[in-house]
């Protein structure tokens, strides 16, 4: 059985480029040859996510996803264990959103071109000048009616446990006047840890929380709103991922 793993597990890294360059070549030439709308070319990287977790054996469900309306837009914060926090929720999450990547990811060739044209929004977590920018950027998104996901730990837990959340998912929805939703993802750690490289098969759980309105916070409030949505996240969580 560990030897399948093992096999599948490497069957699906081999997979993972020839797979990303597919997807991101159909994205583009929808968007620049087809001429269609960045909501419409989604069926390219949904079709990519939905690859990866299948290839990996990796099952995923929501629960809570009737506490969101779809023609509303939202500001996603989530705990960030794995890679496939990614996948699962671009694949199996049927809302409209784009979501904050550090700016490394757009430097690839054709990968990076298809995020930057589908509306992804980079950011530069060394300068804290850009990554304001990078926030203001994504305030637009919001105004246009798209969705944005963000990790507000900054990076992928070592550990697979919630860690402190910086202020800047709490500033966005501040700024845009965007409801913040609350992401639990349960089991991605164990499928990819930070610094895996071979996906293990298993569940992945994605839990929504209850949208929290922001207009009752005043624009000094980033720090009350981040606290907020920890507590939020951490109540999603398996008791092996809580802080």
């Amino acid at each position: 059985m560990a030897l399948l793993r093992t096999l599948r597990g490497l069957f699906t890294l081999i997979l993972v480029l020839p797979l990303t360059f597919i997807a991101s070549t159909l994205t583009w030439l929808d968007l620049v040859i087809g001429r269609k709308s960045p909501a419409k070319a989604l069926v390219f990287p949904t079709w990519w996510s939905r690859c990866l977790c299948r290839l990996a054996g990796v099952r995923v469900r929501v629960q809570g996803q009737e506490q969101i309306d779809l023609e509303q837009t939202y500001i996603f914060a989530g705990n960030h264990a794995s890679q496939y926090d990614i996948f699962a929720f671009q694949g199996y999450f049927p809302h409209d959103f784009r979501w904050i990547a550090k700016k490394e990811l757009f430097r690839i060739p054709i990968f990076g071109q298809a995020l930057h044209r589908i509306g992804h929004i980079p950011i530069d977590r060394a300068r804290g000048r850009q990554a304001l920018k990078s926030l203001d950027e994504a305030g637009r998104r919001i105004a246009a009616g798209s969705s944005v996901l963000i990790f507000p730990e900054g990076t992928r837990s070592p550990d697979g446990r919630l860690r402190e959340f910086k202020t800047g998912a709490a500033l966005l929805a501040l700024k845009a006047g965007a409801p913040a939703v609350p992401v639990g993802f349960n089991g991605s750690y164990e499928i990819l840890p930070k610094g895996g490289l071979l996906p293990k098969s298993g569940e992945i759980v994605i839990r929504i929380g209850a949208p929290i309105a922001t207009d009752r916070y005043r624009a000094a409030d980033k720090q009350a709103l981040a606290t907020d949505l920890h507590r939020a996240v951490q109540g999603l969580l398996d008791e092996r991922h809580r802080a």
